[in-house]
């Protein structure tokens, strides 16, 4: 018996080696980690059990029978983040470059069965170089296969896509259905067909970086949720989002014990909207006032920056912060602003995590550019997510909302559940000067008239009193009560039960 336990051990160590020292040393020589380190740091400490360590390919074609090592690219297991069961699969870049063979597959494909199986979260590592070619046609089918299971764990379990190498061809697709992804800066890129493709086919002259870095994916593409400056720093910022999820589309939300009071009043809110309507203020400063412990996880940061996503917890209980940025094109609403929302609010919807929405909207953004570029699509998907959604879904007006966005903004109209607004809310068509241009055309030529109309106008239509005469808004509440009115709300929400019609889906406009 101890010899059989001594040859299990043995290769148990051959495999843990991956694809040999030198090639792990390579990878630390290029500021990356390995497969195995990153689980290590990803997991809690000692909770890896890994699935099918001995695995190889089964290809014998250019010499392939004759290069064999255990796992084939790809660790692959279940663990726990703070205690919490999660699967995860890490490419291992030091075996014949994480590419994906029919064997590879098999072991993702597995652990995402059992992942949906027993509904927990799937994380999946990508270092990879794509298909291997050696393979063919078994290759693709693998990916497919994976694709596959993607789609069906859609708002059924959280799919975290971690990018920390090269993650080209065939690999980009399945991150890409995913829920989440994260990229790290400098050693890793995402892209369908490399530089060398691109200046075969089109001329054109970039280096990786330029064509799918994480600059271009967080900045430019909307790819990538966030990026960060090395392998740790990422995973523990991974590790910070598993808390605020749910392990599945049935779970209950995660808890974790509030030591901050919500019936304290924070004063500071009553000074946060300046005098001058047109002055911005930073919107992020109010959700750090309103979550518990001003604790804020923004997804998309750097992308659409006049609306913000992101989790926080009111209470100890998880919820979807979105709002509009004053700071970034005075908060209006754009095809990328809506498109970054509407994926934001209809993950929160999959998973039962309410809506806290915070409203400083002036509209949707004029021009040429907007128009010719699909806002009204792109703006429907806004709605669209709003109007869909059944979680308790609670909506403070803060200054202005004018016109279209202000319906789109999760108001009563689209089932809001509790709409407040605070007394420098301005609820209108319009802001006054464009109202009462069109409106009383004739005086224009006429200062005096003019700023007799424009008076008018802002008395009778500017306040959140209009709205809340006609029962739109639910209360004016004073800004340094916001935090314990939404905790409240949400204790009160908490048995909600709203279904939709039955449909095999939605048609939402793409």
């Amino acid at each position: 018996m101890k010899e059989i336990l001594q040859e299990l051990e043995r290769r148990r160590e051959v495999a843990r080696l991956g694809g040999g020292q030198a090639r792990i040393d390579a990878q630390h020589a290029r500021g990356k980690l390995t497969a195995r380190e990153r689980i290590d740091i990803f997991l809690d400490e000692g909770s890896f059990e890994e699935f099918d360590m001995f695995v190889e390919h089964r290809s014998t074609d250019f010499g392939m029978d004759k290069t064999k090592i255990a796992g084939d690219g790809v660790v692959t297991g279940w663990g726990t983040v703070n205690g919490r069961t999660v699967f995860l699969f890490a490419k291992d870049f030091t075996v014949f470059g994480g590419s994906l063979s029919q064997a590879h597959a098999e072991k993702i494909m597995k652990v995402q069965d059992m992942a949906l199986k027993n509904r927990a979260p799937i994380i999946g590592i990508y270092d990879a170089g794509g298909a291997r070619i050696q393979e063919g046609v078994a290759a693709l089918g693998g990916y497919a296969e994976v694709f596959q299971r993607n789609v069906l764990a859609s708002g059924v379990i959280p799919q975290i896509s971690i990018i920390m190498g090269p993650c080209a061809g065939g690999d980009v697709y399945s991150p890409a259905m995913t829920d989440f992804i994260f990229m790290v800066r400098d050693t890793s890129y995402m892209f369908v067909t490399g530089p060398d493709v691109v200046k075969t086919v089109t001329n054109e002259t970039v280096t990786s970086e330029q064509l799918g870095g994480a600059s271009v994916h967080t900045t430019k593409s909307s790819i990538a949720d966030a990026a960060y400056d090395n392998d740790i720093d990422t995973l523990l910022q991974v590790r910070r989002l598993i808390d605020f999820l749910p392990q599945s589309n049935t779970a209950a939300l995660p808890e974790i014990e509030c030591y901050q009071s919500v019936t304290d009043p924070d004063m500071s809110l009553d000074t946060i909207i300046p005098a001058n309507a047109n002055k911005p203020y930073d919107i992020k400063e109010l959700i750090q006032k309103v979550a518990d412990e001003g604790d804020f996880f923004e997804i998309q940061a750097s992308f659409a920056r006049n609306i913000v996503c992101g989790f926080g917890r009111i209470e100890g209980a998880t919820v979807g912060f979105v709002a509009n940025q004053p700071m970034v094109l005075a908060g209006v609403l754009d095809s990328d602003a809506s498109r970054k929302a509407a994926r934001f609010v209809r993950f929160c919807d999959c998973f039962n995590i309410p809506l806290v929405t915070f409203v400083d909207v002036p509209g949707f953004l004029p021009g040429t550019a907007q128009e010719y570029g699909g806002l009204i699509k792109h703006g429907a998907k806004l709605l669209f997510a709003y109007a869909e959604a059944t979680v308790p879904k609670l909506t403070v007006i803060t200054r202005k909302a004018f016109g279209g966005a202000y319906d789109v903004m999760a108001s009563k109209h689209l089932r809001g559940d509790l709409n407040y607004a605070w007394p420098t809310a301005q609820i209108a068509v319009m802001g006054a000067k464009g109202a009462v241009e069109i409106i009383f055309r004739k005086d224009i030529a006429d200062p005096e008239k003019i700023a007799a109309h424009t008076k008018m106008y802002e008395d009778r239509f500017l306040s959140p009193f209009v709205a809340a005469e006609r029962g739109y808004i639910d209360e004016v509440i004073k800004p340094h009560s916001t935090r314990r009115r939404l905790a409240q709300g949400l204790k009160m929400l908490r048995n909600k039960d709203l279904t939709n019609p039955w449909k095999k889906h939605d048609n939402i406009p793409l």
